[in-house]
C-alpha cells in the first residue's frame, strides 16, 4: 500500500514504541489519516497506536484537539503555532505518550506567496519534549507532498520515541 521506505519507518515506530512501552497518536490535516494508516498497516500496531485524529477543517482542529481559534485566526492553520497546538492537543485528547501533527498545503491550489503549495508544518511531542519542523516540498504534486509528509511525520515519531 505504501512505498517500502514508509513501511520500514512505520515498522520501526511500532517496534521501538512497543519496546519502550509507549503509545502514539497522530493529528493530521493535509495527510488525511495517511500517517495513522501507515502505522496501522504494520502487524502489532494495535499495541502502539492509541488513536488518530483527522482534523482537516479549522473547526475540527478546535473541537477535537482544542486548538485555540485565535491561533488559527492570527497565524493560519498552516503555521508552526498551530502544528504545535495540534501535537499538544492530540496528547491531551488521548492516552498516548507521543504525538505527531501535520498541517500543510498539498495543492494543487490553496497556496499563496507567503504559504506556497508544498509548505507543511510538523510538530511532535513526547517525553523528549515538543519539536517543530517546517518543510517546503514545492509544487511536486498532491500525492508526492502527502507521501513526503508521511515520511517526515513517521520519522518525527521515531525521534520523539527516542530511536
Amino acid at each position: 500500500m505504501f512505498p517500502d521506505d514508509i513501511e520500514n519507518l512505520a515498522r520501526r515506530v511500532v517496534e521501538t514504541a512497543t519496546a519502550a512501552e509507549l503509545t502514539v497518536t497522530a493529528a493530521e490535516s493535509c495527510t488525511g489519516g495517511l500517517v495513522t494508516a501507515a502505522l496501522t498497516a504494520v502487524a502489532g500496531s494495535s499495541a502502539v497506536v492509541e488513536r488518530g485524529f483527522v482534523t482537516y477543517s479549522n473547526a475540527a482542529k478546535r473541537e477535537m484537539l482544542g486548538v485555540p481559534a485565535d491561533l488559527i485566526d492570527r497565524h493560519g492553520a498552516v503555521s508552526e503555532v498551530v502544528a504545535r497546538a495540534m501535537a499538544e492537543g492530540a496528547l491531551n485528547q488521548s492516552a498516548a505518550q507521543v504525538s505527531v501533527a501535520v498541517t500543510g498545503i498539498a495543492g494543487p491550489g490553496g497556496g499563496s506567496a507567503d504559504k506556497p503549495v508544498g509548505l507543511v508544518h510538523f510538530a511532535a511531542a513526547g517525553p523528549a519534549g515538543l519539536i517543530h519542523v517546517e518543510r517546503r516540498f514545492g509544487d511536486i504534486g498532491r500525492e508526492a507532498v502527502r507521501l513526503d509528509s508521511v515520511r517526515v511525520a513517521v520519522g518525527l515519531l521515531l525521534d520523539r520515541i527516542g530511536a
